[in-house]
């Protein structure tokens, strides 16, 4: 099964040499279940032919937010809209989650308690889930038709399914400990002292990223058309 990722941003330059960008994390994440990979930066204006091109699709993390002028945004908007149209299954994370919403008659805005960085736990569905997260936007009105799937204290609309083809997350599955010391270092300009100190305290803790792993890896599988 062939999986087309959308990049949206890259990671900070001083990390990709160690630990990739973000489409290696994806990579890396779904390793061992049969996938290969395709990945189109969107970032920079390189997408794909159209829905087809791949059996399914994920798009990636971005510093970027999914309300701003870029022009990049509502082409990405209409390909949302083209793939859950054909029906190929559809995983957002982060700004993922966020433009899948948006561009499905959703609503993102910044977070009024501010950034949300490092380990969190969730309540998924009655199971206590800890990922890592780091973002200010979120999803505050859901489109037509999504069922909200996690949520915690700070984030009502943690993980979204929407119809039967479309998962979202706004936590991290993929970003381990490493990747996280190494935003609070590169990209915690923006983002209080006291956040960045419990992100801190958070490494090491452990995360859910190999149970996620499996189950966007049996969603993408479970709904390739036939």
């Amino acid at each position: 099964m062939k999986i087309g990722i959308l990049q949206t941003g890259h990671a900070p330059d001083q990390l990709r040499p160690a630990l990739g960008d973000y489409d290696a994390l994806f990579r890396q994440l779904l390793a061992g279940q049969n996938f290969s990979f395709a990945t189109y930066n969107v970032v920079d204006d390189v997408f794909p032919p159209g829905p087809a091109a791949c059996d399914g699709w994920l798009i990636t993390g971005s510093k970027h937010g999914a309300y701003e002028d870029h022009a990049w945004i509502p082409p990405l908007e209409e390909l949302i809209r083209a793939i859950n149209d054909a029906g190929r299954p559809l995983v957002g994370i982060c700004f993922g989650h966020q433009i899948i919403a948006q561009a499905l008659g959703g609503r993102v805005e910044k977070f009024a308690g501010g950034w949300i960085v490092g380990r969190q736990t969730y309540d998924w569905q009655g199971e206590a889930l800890p990922l890592n997260a780091w973002h200010q936007d979120q999803v505050v009105e859901l489109p037509p038709g999504a069922e909200v799937l996690a949520e915690n204290d700070t984030c009502a609309h943690a993980a979204l399914r929407i119809g039967a083809e479309i998962l979202t997350l706004q936590a991290h599955p993929e970003f381990d400990h490493d990747m996280i010391a190494g935003l609070i270092e590169h990209r915690g300009d923006r983002v209080p002292d006291d956040r960045l100190e419990a992100a801190r305290a958070g490494l090491g803790r452990p995360v859910a990223n190999g149970h996620v792993a499996r189950w966007i890896g049996d969603f993408l599988r479970d709904r390739v058309p036939a």
